[in-house]
C-alpha cells in the first residue's frame, strides 16, 4: 500500500470515530448525549490509537500534518514525502467526517443548536481570545510532539505502542483540551470544517473559517518546537527550522500574555 493510502486511511479512522464521539455526545435523540468531557477525552484517544494500529506499519502512522512537518524538521522524515502526506490526510479528514454525517443523518434536523453542531466536526475556543487560542494549540502540541518522541524512544511489548499513544491522546484532552478543543491536528480540523462547509447538513450555520487559521498555525508551530526541544534536550541539538518554530512559540506567548494583561487593566 501507498504510504499517502494509508495516511488517508488512518486519518479517516481517526476523524469517523472522534467526530462520531462528538456526535454521541451532543446530537439531539443520541443516546450518549451529555456523556461528558472524560468520554470524549478517552473516545478521541481510541480514536488515535486504532488510526495507528490500522496504518502504523505501512506509514508510520502520522495522521497529522503536526507530526509530519515536525520529523520533517527533525530530519527523520525526507521534505518531498511531506506535501503527499498532508494532501492525504486533510482529503482522509473530510472522508472520516462524513461517514460520522451518514451515521448521523437525522439527528442533524433534531438538533436547533448550530454551534454544537459545528463542535461536532472542528473546534473553537471556549473563550473567544485567539491569541490564547493559539498559545493553547501551540502547547498542546508542542507536548504531543515531545511525547511521541519520548515514547519513540522506549521498548514496549510488540503492539503496545499505539495504546500509550492513545493514553497520550487522552492525557492531553483531559489536561489541555478545555481550552479549545484540543485540535493538535490541522487535518483533524481543517478537512472536517471542509466537510461541514460542503455537506447538506440540516441547519448546520456558519463555519467559522474566521478561526480556522488557528489549529493550523497552532500545531505547526507547536509540533516543531516540541520535536525541537526533545532534540535540544536529549540529542544533538536542533537546526534553523527548529529554533524559527521555537522563536514562533515565545512570540506567540508573549503576545498573549500582552493581550491577557491589557485586558485586566481595561476591567479593573
Amino acid at each position: 500500500m501507498s504510504v499517502y493510502l494509508a495516511e488517508f486511511i488512518g486519518t479517516a479512522i481517526l476523524l469517523y470515530f472522534g467526530n462520531s464521539v462528538n456526535a454521541a455526545t451532543t446530537l439531539n435523540f443520541s443516546y450518549a448525549k451529555g456523556s461528558g468531557w472524560i468520554v470524549t477525552a478517552i473516545g478521541w484517544g481510541l480514536s488515535v490509537t486504532f488510526g495507528i494500529y490500522a496504518v502504523g506499519s505501512i506509514s508510520g502512522a502520522h495522521i497529522n500534518p503536526a507530526v509530519t512537518t515536525s520529523l520533517a524538521i527533525a530530519g527523520e522524515l525526507e521534505w518531498t514525502l511531506v506535501p503527499g502526506y498532508i494532501i492525504a490526510q486533510v482529503l482522509g479528514g473530510i472522508f472520516g467526517a462524513t461517514l460520522t454525517w451518514l451515521q448521523y443523518l437525522p439527528h442533524w434536523r433534531k438538533t436547533e443548536d448550530k454551534a454544537a453542531k459545528l463542535g461536532v466536526f472542528c473546534t473553537a475556543g471556549a473563550v473567544d481570545q485567539k491569541s490564547a487560542n493559539l498559545v493553547s494549540e501551540i502547547m498542546g502540541t508542542m507536548i504531543l510532539m515531545m511525547g511521541l518522541l519520548m515514547i519513540g524512544a522506549n521498548e514496549f511489548t510488540e503492539g503496545l505502542n499505539p495504546l500509550v499513544v492513545g493514553g497520550l491522546i487522552t492525557l492531553i484532552g483531559m489536561a489541555q483540551g478545555g481550552t479549545t478543543g484540543y485540535a493538535i491536528n490541522p487535518a483533524r480540523d481543517f478537512g472536517p470544517r471542509l466537510a461541514h462547509f460542503l455537506l447538506p447538513i440540516s441547519g448546520k450555520g456558519s463555519s467559522n473559517w474566521s478561526y480556522s487559521w488557528i489549529p493550523i498555525l497552532g500545531p505547526i508551530i507547536g509540533g516543531g518546537s516540541g520535536a525541537a526541544l526533545y532534540y535540544l534536550i536529549f540529542k544533538d541539538g536542533t537546526n534553523i527550522l527548529g529554533w524559527i518554530a521555537i522563536a514562533g512559540t515565545l512570540l506567540a506567548i508573549a503576545y498573549a500574555v500582552a493581550v491577557e494583561l491589557k485586558a485586566d487593566k481595561t476591567t479593573a
